[in-house]
């Protein structure tokens, strides 16, 4: 683990904001103050990160919906517009056929009177066939304008419904958004409330952790014997990842500059030309399951219990991850937060024979590793396992 340096790059950003936002609240102020242990006050940390990750996500889900539904209601307007022009060529026409009609017979006489005053019988057959003809016409017409009408009115509907939807999701995105930066601000304000002491000691107790949880993995045989290789997919989203490396966490970003976590492993499958869920919760509930001990370089490993969090299996127990406000893409151990489970976007893809893993830089490994939970790791992270199997 790095001295890290956005503690205390926090602490310098936040306390300038401090000096003219008025004093922090108690509770906030002194942490240590009130014999707080370095184990409380990384629980506590732990719990406001996982509380704005939990956010996080759910403003992405937010935003993917949004989304979805700013596409239907154009999609509905466009349907709308052709539908209308239709209706209107339809009355245009019935209002032709009507003049043609009043003109053809001499103003006003209809086909059948026109059949009685027919010199002979085949002028008259000739008039009878003219006014069944005629007369099937203008029904085609019309049922053809009374089923545009409703369609018309249909659609209407459906628009405006798409459109009280999409204003609905926006209020709630904003309420999302809000959630993130409220949560974000009280991780600021205790991180901006400990002394360099402090911070030395959570350094070091989080390192502590993070290589006694993999030590433990590894020694539990529950990782892969020896890393295999990626299908050709798998390649290319290993290849986008690695290459993202040192870019900024920023929640709800996707790149090209930063990513949030499941913006970087969405992303780096799209580029290998496969699209998953934007999210980690869908990314977790829609893609294969695969047991830890059978991961391959590309699947994805998905953390706590609410799977909120998610990196990019690299092969030798490590993963490439986004993993929280402040840090950085980097290189983890698998082991950094508490396994959930894995996923492959591509089961059905056949491992290359050869691959040349993508150069990864010097300091890939430096800086935090956790995304941080207040919850314990869940039994059904074996679960998942047996249940993939």
């Amino acid at each position: 683990m790095s001295h890290r340096p956005l503690r205390a790059a926090c602490i310098a950003a936040v306390a300038a904001v401090l000096v003219t936002a008025g004093p922090i609240p108690a509770a906030d102020a002194e942490p240590g103050a009130s014999g707080e242990s370095v184990g409380v006050l990384l629980t506590r940390l732990q719990g406001l990160y996982q509380k704005a990750e939990e956010a996080t996500e759910a403003y992405n889900a937010t935003e993917v919906a949004l989304k979805t539904r700013q596409d239907e209601e154009r999609r509905l307007t466009a349907e709308l517009g052709k539908a209308r022009t239709a209706l209107g060529s339809e009355k245009a026409l019935l209002g032709r056929l009507a003049r043609e009609q009043y003109q053809g017979t001499g103003g006003g006489i209809s086909p059948y009177a026109r059949m009685l005053l027919a010199g002979n019988p085949q002028a008259a057959l000739d008039q009878r066939r003219l006014a069944a003809r005629e007369g099937a016409r203008q029904a085609a017409v019309l049922e053809r304008l009374a089923r545009g009408e409703r369609e018309a009115g249909t659609l209407a509907g459906r628009a405006r419904k798409a459109l009280d939807s999409q204003q609905t999701l926006a209020t709630r995105q904003k309420e999302h958004k809000d959630e993130v930066a409220t949560r974000l601000k009280e991780v600021e304000r205790t991180l901006a409330a400990l002394t360099p002491e402090q911070l030395a000691q959570l350094g070091a107790r989080e390192a502590a952790d993070t290589d006694d949880a993999q030590r433990r993995l590894v020694d539990s045989g529950r990782l892969p014997t020896r890393t295999g290789t990626p299908t050709a997919a798998g390649g290319a989203a290993l290849t986008y990842a690695a290459a993202q490396i040192g870019k900024p966490y920023v929640w709800g970003a996707e790149g090209p500059s930063s990513f949030d976590c499941s913006g970087l492993t969405s992303q780096a499958w799209a580029h290998a030309g496969r699209t998953i869920p934007r999210t980690s919760q869908e990314q977790w509930a829609t893609l294969p399951k695969v047991p830890l001990d059978q991961l391959r370089p590309g699947d994805l490993v998905v953390y706590f219990p609410k799977a909120t969090h998610v990196g990019l299996y690299v092969g030798g127990g490590k993963v490439i991850q986004a993993p929280r406000p402040g840090a950085k893409v980097k290189v983890s151990p698998i082991a950094a937060n508490p396994l959930l489970g894995a996923v492959r976007p591509d089961p059905d893809g056949s491992p290359l024979a050869q691959f040349t893993p993508p150069p990864l830089p010097e300091a890939a490994a430096e800086g935090d590793d956790t995304g941080y939970s207040a919850e314990e790791a869940p039994e059904s992270a074996t679960d998942a396992e047996t249940d993939a199997r």
